[in-house]
């Protein structure tokens, strides 16, 4: 199994281009099982995530091909109706291949969910509204099965009892081709839900945003067209949040700051210095890093779980008992034990993290643990004196594309070893 080692201190300097959104990538790809035709979607990240969902949609059936940073759909159409086990288990994120299917065909069956450990992300949500809209649900042996009773789905007035961008995206995709209007409430609007709806908008559905409610008037059909997937705001916030642990300079190129519109406000207050240099190209800069007093996660537009655990490790050499208190997710500190390891003074007490001033860091074996918090681990690396040895790095191929090179490119010293 691969590790990255990196020899530290280190200063980020230099340009890094953003690459597209896996967030956004991922509900593209799976929606294409809407849709008739062909087409090619750019800016894919190549991840081990985006992979291997190319991977169960080809096992599905579908004719499909994933080359350079571009998805080509030659025919969407499934012929095996079982997402089995073995693929579903390693991405979370294929649950949401549930709805689109079940919409356009009338049995679909998959196995419970897989993904990273940080916390129930349980499947009600999903598996209620697509009961009203008149699904019949089974669980039996660890699978999903479902059985459409009519010809095409009900549309339904449903209010998510919480937010959740999984299944805001699983139930607006199947309601694309139900019979009549569908209002979904309290949804998830992050950028990556507005880009999923915009993909279906260009190949014919009918779907509106107003604050937190979409309504989509289901379509006889919809037809594939080309898309480009907008740009990855965590894997640049992560980017941007090394910057200002190491203080250096750095210069994003394909970057969208409207996506990162509170985080970037809680950065210059940091003392974050920004520089926009063209439309899709920004400067980021900090001399003096400023500790925050408290910060908590929250759904888009607040700020991100998913920067959660960077936040933390860019302040262990300035924090004055800040705090970062998480309201997404139950089990998202788990990387916290590994920032330890590199001598960082961090307590916790419920779902709040106080991070206490580190003067010093020093390089350790650690442990990646999911995607997004792994690279917290990266931040605390170019911190601290000497080598610090991150393990189960699969973690980071599956958010983060070609982050080693990119890093390298901008004066960090890593590399990957077997």
């Amino acid at each position: 199994m691969q590790t990255v080692v990196i020899q530290g201190p280190s200063t980020l300097k230099g340009q890094i281009n953003i690459s597209g959104s896996k967030n956004a990538s991922l509900p593209i790809m799976i929606s294409t099982l809407l849709s008739k035709g062909n087409c090619f979607i750019n800016n894919i990240p190549n991840l081990r995530d985006t992979r291997f969902l190319a991977s169960i949609l080809k096992d599905l059936g579908c004719r499909v091909d994933f080359q350079k940073n571009t998805f080509v759909v030659k025919s969407s159409a499934i012929k095996k109706k079982s997402a089995d086990y073995e693929y579903v288990r390693q991405m979370r994120a294929s649950i949401v291949i549930l709805g689109p299917a079940i919409s356009r065909y009338k049995k679909f069956k998959i196995a419970l969910p897989g993904g990273c450990s940080i916390g129930t992300r349980g499947i009600d949500l999903h598996l209620d509204a697509l009961t009203k809209m008149g699904i019949k649900i089974l669980i039996k042996n660890g699978y999903v099965i479902a059985e459409r009773k009519k010809d095409k789905l009900n549309s339904i007035n449903h209010k998510f009892p919480k937010i959740s961008v999984g299944a805001t995206q699983n139930i607006l995709m199947a309601a694309t081709l139900a019979d009549g209007i569908s209002k979904l409430k309290n949804c998830a609007i992050e950028p990556e839900v507005i880009d999923l709806i915009n993909f279906l908008n260009t190949c014919g559905a009918n779907i509106k945003v107003k604050n937190r409610t979409i309504t989509i008037k289901g379509a006889e059909e919809l037809n594939l067209e080309d898309y480009k997937v907008i740009s990855d705001r965590i894997e640049a916030g992560s980017y941007i949040l090394a910057t200002m642990a190491t203080k250096g300079r750095l210069r994003l190129n394909n970057f969208n700051p409207d996506d990162l519109t509170f985080p970037l406000k809680i950065y210059q207050d940091m003392g974050l210095k920004i520089k926009k240099i063209s439309k899709s190209s920004y400067e980021f800069y900090c001399k003096k890093l400023k500790p925050i007093k408290k910060i908590s996660t929250k759904e888009f537009p607040g700020y991100p779980t998913d920067l959660q655990a960077q936040l933390i490790a860019t302040q262990l050499k300035s924090a004055i008992k800040s705090r970062v208190i998480e309201n997404i997710f139950e089990n998202r500190f788990i990387h916290i034990p590994e920032l330890r390891r590199f001598g960082a003074n961090l307590s916790i007490i419920g779902k709040t993290v106080t991070i206490h001033k580190t003067l010093n860091l020093f390089g350790a074996e650690v442990m990646a643990t999911d995607i997004r918090a792994s690279f917290s681990l990266i931040i605390a690396a170019m911190m601290s004196k000497g080598t610090t040895v991150i393990n189960r790095i699969y973690h980071l191929d599956r958010g983060y594309e070609d982050f080693d090179l990119k890093l390298k490119k901008c004066g960090v010293n890593i590399f990957r070893k077997k």
